[in-house]
């Protein structure tokens, strides 16, 4: 089985982004709790160098991940940015110093956490922001995405995307403006298993078919997490197959379920990031595929 090594965002735009698909998620990169400086900051700042060194072309972070702490970092390590870098945020939410997470995600909220993407990350436009639905919000949905769409045409905002979507709003965002790209929850051991506050499927596998039928790219996030912590013997037996890590198959089972998946996972540490890298070399069977599920 093929797998390609690119994937556009925006096709039908007068801007397209091509990137290569095997992204970075910089959320990792954080201190304890996703918040604060991370441990060891030199590894932090040589991952980040690494990711272009690598190839990869797609980081994915927010302003309330540490908080600003990764926008600071990748500004850090990698300003001034190669031109075919394409930093993708995140708003909609905020921290507190308790840890806690709270919404942010009033036209206000929205504006203010575009500006300060904007300042750490020394940049004066934003290629691709995703809006992150925060459970039980007080805006409604179309509030919020009309004001990302507002935000676009001021020329603040390249492309819109959404993140931690239903099916259903990923529908109604699709009437209101051009959507670049879904950010959602996904990975093999978590695929419609998520729920929203009123029992709805904020999953990967949910969206999935909306996204190849509109030709969206799907950001998996958390994409190792619960494919880690449940172990499954299939992948195990994948992973001895191919003298890989069981985290490497997870990695290259989303690259061959779907050409319009845009892996992001993340790493504090640079073994585990040289790891994941190499994930893109491998080439599972048809065989594999339909023994993985």
């Amino acid at each position: 089985m093929n797998i390609s090594k690119t994937i556009v965002i925006a096709g039908k735009s007068k801007s397209p982004l091509t990137v290569n698909r095997l992204g970075y998620g910089t959320m990792r990169l954080t201190g304890e709790g996703i918040y604060g400086e991370p441990p060891n900051r030199s590894e932090a700042l040589e991952i980040l160098k690494q990711t272009t060194k690598s190839g990869i072309n797609f980081l994915d972070t927010a302003d309330y991940y540490g908080e600003d702490v990764t926008n600071r970092l990748i500004a850090e390590a990698l300003f001034p940015y190669s031109s075919d870098l394409v930093i993708c945020s995140k708003v909609g939410a905020s921290r507190k110093p308790d840890k806690s997470w709270i919404q942010f995600n009033t036209p206000e909220n929205l504006r203010t956490s575009i500006d300060n993407n904007l300042r750490t990350l020394r940049l004066e436009q934003m290629s691709l922001v995703h809006f992150r639905v925060m459970p039980h919000s007080k805006v409604p949905f179309k509030e919020s995405m009309d004001a990302m769409f507002q935000l676009q045409k001021e020329g603040k905002i390249v492309h819109v995307g959404v993140s931690n979507v239903s099916p259903e709003e990923l529908q109604i965002a699709m009437t209101m403006g051009n959507v670049a790209t879904v950010e959602n929850m996904y990975g093999h051991g978590q695929r419609t298993t998520l729920k929203g506050p009123h029992g709805e499927s904020r999953g990967g596998e949910e969206v999935l078919d909306i996204c190849e039928q509109n030709q969206i790219p799907l950001v998996p996030y958390f994409s190792l997490l619960n494919s880690l912590s449940k172990k499954d013997d299939r992948i195990f037996q994948i992973a001895q197959k191919y003298e890989a890590t069981e985290a490497q198959i997870n990695i290259a089972w989303l690259l061959h379920r779907s050409p319009w998946i845009l892996p992001i996972p993340g790493t504090s540490s640079l073994n585990h990031f040289s790891e994941n890298t190499a994930s893109s070399t491998i080439k599972l069977s048809n065989e594999d595929i339909e023994f993985l599920g």
